[in-house]
């Protein structure tokens, strides 16, 4: 099975060569990569969040496989949807998905399901992928879209995906792809974002989905970074660090109404 790009063009441009150019600006030379178990990387339109994304990617060590993580934003498909076996296609050619790793997840959690419905218009993890592919062209993926919404479930998936990549026995970076506040003024935004931004630091997941509901803070991709932070924190990892921020308002200039874009580092 191949998935087919289904924003390339609009979210990035579908233009090989004008990807490569693009990528190559937004991706920082970094001369020392850190090691990690996961990150968060925001998914919007490459010209308002890619500076962003491109920070933490080049701030890594990028293993050979990567597990990524994304809201569903059309409620379709299964609620925890497992790409399956195949590749995916994006205007720099394909990307295999890693069947052992695909395997060992629904060995691993039962919630996870074969599910390509849930991926065939969902943006949050396509975008992901260039950025990846870029950096590691030998790289193989595999790619869970998360529509549920309560902290146990994502508590079960996260120890689960744990222990999949512990029997794999190989460095997998978890891609945990989230947007922060949506629509609201830059300064209400950089003051919601901060409370979520506050309970990744503290390696709270469970503080994290908490903190969302009760101060409304439509931080899309809650449920992958709780999910990531609970399987970084199983597989060793002590600290989250913030790369970035930044909101779509210092691209336009318009601070009115804002989506904010956060970039962290997990080891």
């Amino acid at each position: 099975m191949q998935r087919q790009p289904a924003v390339a063009g609009q979210f990035y441009t579908g233009s090989p060569q004008q990807l490569r150019a693009e990528l190559a600006t937004l991706i920082p030379a970094t001369e020392t990569k850190r090691k990690v178990h996961g990150i968060i990387s925001p998914h919007a339109g490459y010209m308002y969040s890619g500076p962003v994304a491109g920070k933490v990617y080049g701030a890594i060590e990028l293993p050979p496989t990567a597990l990524i993580l994304g809201p569903n934003h059309h409620g379709i498909g299964a609620p925890a949807g497992l790409y399956p076996d195949g590749e995916w296609l994006t205007p720099l050619g394909t990307v295999t998905v890693n069947a052992r790793l695909n395997a060992l997840i629904r060995k691993h959690a039962p919630l996870v399901q074969f599910d390509s419905v849930s991926h065939q218009f969902e943006h949050s993890l396509e975008v992901q992928v260039p950025f990846i592919q870029y950096l590691r062209p030998d790289v193989t993926i595999a790619a869970i879209c998360l529509g549920f919404g309560d902290y146990h479930t994502a508590d079960a998936l996260g120890r689960g995906i744990a222990a999949a990549i512990r029997e794999y026995g190989g460095d997998v970076l978890i891609v945990a792809s989230s947007d922060m506040t949506h629509y609201e003024s830059a300064e209400s935004a950089r003051h919601k974002d901060e409370q979520a931004l506050e309970r990744v630091g503290a390696f709270d997941p469970e503080g994290l989905m908490r903190i969302c509901r009760s101060e409304h803070i439509t931080m899309c991709g809650v449920v992958p970074a709780a999910v990531m932070l609970t399987a970084a924190r199983e597989l060793g990892a002590t600290r989250a660090e913030r790369v970035a921020y930044a909101t779509s308002g210092d691209v336009t200039g318009d601070n009115r109404q804002v989506v904010g874009y956060a970039a962290v580092a997990v080891w």
